[in-house]
């Protein structure tokens, strides 16, 4: 059938505003060790934002609409629950206490009420079920440096907390042998993330029927600044499994309590990463296929999108499976040779994902829930915009830069002749982060209406190695502007020839926002537009001002603290740099084909009680572009935090940003959203 031609940007879409509602919710899952129930957290964007805990079989909910499992730990939160034995313990949001909860009872309290405690990433011992540990960050005196983080043991009976392990900055990953004799942890120390600089602890684990105790501490893997060791889990009563950068990539170690030793489990590294950054308690990315400490299976990220290994960890080999998904992660142990993930594939939404690996049969592979997304079953495939991979080189010395491209799809309509398309290029947080190749409804919303999408896995983000993280220290503002730039331009010219160069609008969220900002400041000729959704204006005042977790992650990422390098903040920071952003620049008018002249704009979108990246940071910058006669749209979503979590945000946001465009570059004629105040 031979298609229409109408202009880019004006195509009629299914893809309608509740589809992107429910798009950035990924689930959690745990699963009970005992039982080998599978649960997962869902996001609730139509009940405010709630987190449910889902018996993922049945689909039933475990606990009422008055429950909210989610934590405040790290700001970013993850791993609020845990099951064992048919209890389910999980931290309510609401006081931030935890509570236990079995067979659809009310649930129970069982830590004091305390609301400036937080706790997270639960481990029950298996002898001693009543005790748990977790992490308990603690707010007593809720300055970021005074915040204490500790591993602490809760016990479910007497609804006492009481100190396991503390010294450390940060504590994650506490998780006992499946004969509760043995105990290990991750942990860190300012300046570092968990990326950067990270240790594993094991101990020998005293277990008593009131208390918990620990002997033999010994740090096995691990340097503080150097060499990042995360994700411990047992493979066995004697071996324990990590990850480690100490090859320059994320790859799999085991240390063995009866050797003492520590070891690298493949005969020869692998230039892949087989983990990627802690921003989530909840990430997980390997899993033993039996507690004999004979094979594993991994989640490696490999040229943009993941692949599936079996590792065998006595020979140190590897067995590449068949994967069906370009995203796998928050990878579970369900029984010998069982686990469940989280799968993202291109053309379907997330689903909740049971894998069973056989020597003798091929692996299999069952969807066991998909995330409902509202309207998106009835969308056809054929709408659907699959992303392509590019690898770009980067100047000045010709560094490997990864995009992905995402074209204008639609099944009855095309551009016309010699037009290329509008582009918004999609810039991810972090800035250690990644942007994967999974389905994306936010995408969809603009590649179906005649949009192209370009996303940037600048130099500094995460999945391609140690050195390529590494490029962005003491460069954020530069290394990050400078990719985003070329990989919008490379993408424009010859031999690619994909988008317009002078219809292109930047948009990013936190970190993302702060890279949007600082392109409209320090690359003006470079975008028509960009949209800056809580994104960091003043790096100054962040430092002073952010929570305890990213406290310190600026010194590394600006090259300095502020006493050290203060001209630097100030000259890296959008907010002292609004000026730039009114450069004129020429934007085509494809209807009457015509240019028109306008001002460098900006739309900021900032959610009133974010703690990451507070209200003020948005606010200064809006108000140093007013003050130089710039345009900039301002909206503040009341409730929301570091994330749209509600369905009217949600759909508000996007609505808001393609109208913003299409009145930038002349696109049709969309009447503005009632649902959103412009200040």
């Amino acid at each position: 059938m031979t298609k229409k031609r109408a202009l880019y940007g004006t195509w009629p879409s299914p893809v309608v505003p509740d589809a992107v509602v429910g798009n950035g919710s990924t689930p959690e899952i745990f699963v009970d060790p005992v039982t080998s129930t599978i649960y997962h957290i869902e996001s609730r964007a139509f009940e405010d934002g709630r987190m449910a805990i889902v018996n993922t079989k049945d689909g039933s909910d475990v606990m009422g609409s008055e429950w909210n499992a989610r934590t405040g730990v790290h700001e970013y939160g993850g791993a609020p629950a845990i099951a064992y034995g048919g209890v389910v313990y999980f931290s309510n949001f609401t006081d931030n206490r935890v509570y236990a909860v079995k067979d659809g009872d009310e649930p129970r309290a069982i830590t004091p009420d305390n609301r400036s405690h937080r706790f997270a990433k639960f481990a029950v011992h298996p002898v001693q079920t009543h005790l748990l540990v977790g992490i308990l960050e603690d707010h007593t005196n809720p300055l970021p440096a005074d915040v204490v983080t500790t591993l602490c043991v809760i016990n479910s009976e007497t609804k006492t907390v009481a100190t396991l392990v503390s010294g450390a900055d940060f504590y994650s990953a506490p998780c006992f042998s499946s004969d509760g004799t043995h105990f290990a942890w991750q942990q860190w120390f300012h300046p570092d993330m968990p990326w950067e600089g990270a240790e594993i602890y094991v101990a020998d684990m005293n277990a008593e029927e009131l208390s918990l105790s620990l002997s033999g501490i010994t740090c096995v893997a691990g340097k503080r600044k150097d060499i990042s060791a995360g994700y411990p889990i047992w493979a066995s009563n004697d071996v324990l499994l990590f990850t480690s950068d100490i090859s320059g990539f994320q790859n799999p170690w085991k240390y063995s309590v009866l050797a003492r030793k520590s070891s690298p489990v493949l005969s020869t590294s692998m230039e892949f990463d087989f983990a990627l950054p802690a921003w989530s308690l909840s990430l997980e990315w390997g899993a033993p296929l039996d507690l004999e400490g004979h094979l594993a299976l991994f989640s490696v990220l490999k040229r943009g999108r993941s692949a599936l290994y079996v590792v065998h960890l006595q020979s140190g080999t590897l067995e590449e499976i068949e994967c069906p998904y370009v995203g796998a992660s928050i990878i579970k142990r369900v029984t010998d040779g069982t686990v469940v993930f989280i799968g993202e594939k291109s053309t379907e939404s997330k689903s909740i994902v049971l894998c069973t690996v056989s020597g003798y049969e091929k692996h299999r592979f069952s969807s066991l829930c998909t995330v409902e997304v509202a309207g998106a079953a009835a969308i056809s495939r054929s709408f659907i915009s699959i992303g392509q991979p590019i690898a770009l080189r980067a100047p000045p010395h010709g560094d490997p830069l990864h995009v992905i491209y995402y074209p204008p799809t639609h099944p009855d309509y095309d551009g016309m002749p010699d037009e290329k398309p509008p582009c918004v290029v999609g810039i991810h947080g972090g800035p250690t982060g990644f942007t994967s190749q999974g389905l994306d409804w936010t995408k969809q919303f603009f590649t179906s209406r005649g949009w192209a999408w370009l996303d940037v896995n600048y130099g500094g983000s995460s999945g391609y190695g140690r050195e390529y993280i590494n490029r962005l220290a003491g460069k954020w503002g530069i290394v990050d502007v400078r990719d985003s730039v070329h990989a919008m331009q490379q993408l424009s010219m010859a031999p690619y020839s994909l988008i317009d160069a002078k219809r292109s609008a930047i948009r990013g969220g936190s970190a993302g926002g702060f890279t949007t900002l600082a392109t409209a400041c320090f690359a003006p000729q470079a975008f028509a537009a960009g949209t800056s959704s809580f994104g960091v204006s003043d790096l100054r005042r962040l430092a002073e001002e952010t929570h305890k977790f990213e406290s310190h992650y600026l010194f590394g990422l600006v090259g300095g603290t502020i006493e050290q390098i203060p001209k630097v903040w100030e000259a890296r920071s959008p907010v002292f740099n609004t000026d730039k952003i009114q450069s004129p620049l020429l934007v085509r008018d494809i209807q009457s084909m015509q240019c028109r002249q306008i001002l460098k704009i900006a739309q900021i979108l900032q959610g009133s009680i974010d703690a990451v990246v507070p209200p003020a940071q948005a606010e200064d910058i809006v108000k140093s572009i007013r003050s130089r006669g710039g345009r900039v749209e301002y909206t503040v979503f009341e409730g929301e935090g570091h994330g749209w979590r509600k369905a009217e945000t949600i759909k508000a946001a996007v609505l808001q940003e393609i109208a913003f465009y299409e009145d930038v570059f002349a696109i049709g004629s969309t009447k503005k959203n009632p649902n959103c105040t412009v200040q």
